[in-house]
């Protein structure tokens, strides 16, 4: 259906492909992945839109393919104001009232002829997207994502969550070959995302889904494209099959490079004494033994290992406060309430100490981003933070907190930072490149504008961080990396979340929103909550000893331990089967 060939592209500042090359065919659920910036979304756009885009390399598209397109953006509030039905079915009215009209005017009409073509086309254009049983097939999609109770609400009362649902409702029930999707599950709550699943897994045609979500990753997909490095590596299987043969490639090209590294050691000691030889003796021949042995080093610096997809860029993400305090209570909320025009929230309490790590969960729409922006503004009189504290927040709409038509430098020297130099230094961490420094931010990507939040949340200081959905749009490993740098933040922090794996990593405990209140939830009942509606029971348990297993190959790589790390990876595959025997017991009970 779909086919790159050597396809290279680049910006002005930044070369994003070098010759990379796949092929999408029927059956193919694709999972596109790739640290942020990558250029994931150019090359969607590329695919949706070739003629704007001066590109080297081949893209052929079947002319007639049908393309469905779910972008990030859910542009919720550009939406014409109708029920879910009828924004769903959209498509399907709008041709079953053109054959009704076209019918209408057979009856007085002498152009008979004309109108019988027109008529045919679009009977056809119906039939295609299965027409006659439109109404039937929105009512299954709508009870598989949970929404039926939805069908006959006006658009503008869904949340954004519930929104991106029925975007993807649509775009498949309007039957294109293919569905693009660019990071459908952004913001999503816990249930809607399972419907997402079930969604994406319904669905017959072809999928490329930009995803940086590791429960729909895990749970998904058949084959992988993963962008780095202006490469692209294709690989038909499962995401966690994906990982372990990554894993597997990194145990035999370090082995590999060790053995190189040795072994040019040992050519350029022997070099060494060729040169010292040759210089005392001027015998052509021993010239001649110096030249051959360095160009036996060339090949070995030539062959050396190049591995794009091993040595992944990750963040180094961290959040430092100067200002620790004893243990105390950081932050206090008092019978909060909050209305609109019904009550969202009522006799919330709860507190926070100095060194908590807190999640905020909830379903969308249920007033954990109100209630953390009360919070940040603290000018209500059920809040009360502690004298001693400073607050920073990230805001899950990035604008609130970056000025995206500032550059990275104004934004920065804004920010308090003094000098080009220091600025340079400072996001140089966070893998920044210089070269960027004066690009504006509206030009990054999301993943980019968050980590760029999370470098001014750092460089605050402030011993309690107020984090409203902080992993939306970080790729896995910028994931991993603010997973580690919360558990080594020595202040308070209160996290809006939907990212369960985040929250079991790095919380302490969790403040659920049920019932227009809150109450506190230990971090044992809320896997057991999650886990029990996502998981077959033995999932956790095996999920455990697998990162177990896997941190253990890392310690073993590190010490050059080899036949460790081996044995380790067939223990580490034991336990990859069984996880995916867990995957295929949850789906055949459900």
């Amino acid at each position: 259906m779909i086919k790159v060939d050597n396809l290279s592209y680049s910006f002005p500042q930044k070369d994003l492909y070098n010759n990379i090359s796949f092929t999408l065919e029927d059956g193919d659920h694709c999972a596109f992945i790739g640290t942020n910036g990558s250029g994931k979304s150019t090359l969607i756009d590329i695919i949706l839109d070739p003629e704007n885009y001066m590109f080297e390399g081949k893209l052929e598209i079947d002319p007639n393919c049908r393309i469905g397109y779910v972008s990030q953006f859910s542009e919720l509030d550009k939406i014409e104001d109708t029920t879910v039905f009828q924004y769903i079915g959209e498509k399907f009215i709008k041709l079953q009232n053109e054959i009704t009209s076209i019918c209408s005017e057979m009856e007085t009409s002498a152009d008979i002829d004309y109108l019988l073509e027109k008529y045919q086309q679009a009977l056809d254009a119906f039939d295609a997207i299965n027409g006659a049983d439109f109404e039937n097939s929105i009512n299954k999609k709508l009870n598989l994502a949970n929404l039926m109770r939805y069908k006959d609400l006006m658009i503008s009362d869904l949340s954004g969550g519930e929104f991106k649902l029925v975007q993807v409702i649509k775009e498949m029930l309007n039957s294109p070959e293919l569905i693009i999707m660019d990071e459908p599950d952004v913001f999503l709550d816990f249930e809607n995302l399972n419907a997402l699943k079930n969604l994406i897994n319904s669905h017959k045609g072809i999928m490329l889904i930009i995803t940086h979500n590791r429960y729909l990753l895990n749970n998904c997909f058949n084959k992988i494209l993963h962008l780095e490095n202006m490469e692209l590596q294709e690989f038909n299987g499962s995401y966690i099959d994906y990982n372990f043969s990554l894993l597997q490639t990194k145990i035999e090209l370090q082995e590999l490079a060790i053995a190189d590294d040795e072994e040019i050691k040992r050519n350029e000691i022997l070099i060494n004494k060729l040169r010292v030889i040759a210089t005392e003796n001027s015998e052509s021949a021993k010239g001649k033994s110096l030249n051959a042995r360095v160009k036996i080093q060339e090949r070995l610096e030539k062959r050396r290992i190049k591995a794009p997809f091993v040595d992944i860029k990750q963040p180094n993400i961290t959040l430092v406060t100067n200002n620790e305090i004893e243990e105390t209570i950081a932050l206090k909320v008092n019978d909060y309430n909050a209305h609109f025009d019904d009550i969202l929230l009522e006799n919330v309490n709860f507190e926070i100490k100095s060194t908590d790590k807190v999640a905020l969960v909830g379903s969308n729409g249920t007033g954990k981003t109100t209630l953390i922006q009360e919070i940040f503004k603290n000018n209500h009189d059920a809040i009360e933070i502690n004298e001693d504290i400073e607050v920073a927040y990230l805001s899950q709409l990035q604008g609130n907190t970056i000025n995206e038509s500032n550059t990275i430098f104004e934004e920065f020297l804004a920010a308090g930072f003094k000098t080009y130099e220091e600025i340079k230094a400072y996001i140089s961490r966070y893998d920044f490149e210089e070269e960027i420094i004066n690009q504006k931010i509206g030009s990054l990507s999301g993943g980019e504008k968050n980590i760029l939040q999370l470098a001014k949340v750092s460089a605050s200081q402030a011993n309690l961080l107020l984090l409203d959905e902080p992993t939306s749009h970080l790729d896995t490993y910028s994931q991993i990396a603010l997973e580690k740098a919360i558990k080594d933040y020595k202040g308070a922090i209160l996290m809006i979340s939907h990212d369960f794996y985040s929250i079991v990593n790095c919380m302490d405990y969790v403040l659920i929103i049920e019932n227009k209140t809150v109450r506190k939830m230990s971090m044992r009942k809320f896997r057991k909550m999650i886990y029990a509606g996502h998981f077959d029971k033995n999932y956790l348990e095996i999920e455990e000893k697998k990162k177990l297993v896997e941190r253990k190959i890392e310690l073993a790589l590190k010490n050059s331990d080899f036949t460790l790390a081996k044995a380790l990876s067939e223990e580490l595959e034991e336990l990859i089967k069984l996880l995916l025997i867990s995957q295929k017991s949850r789906e055949f009970a459900n």
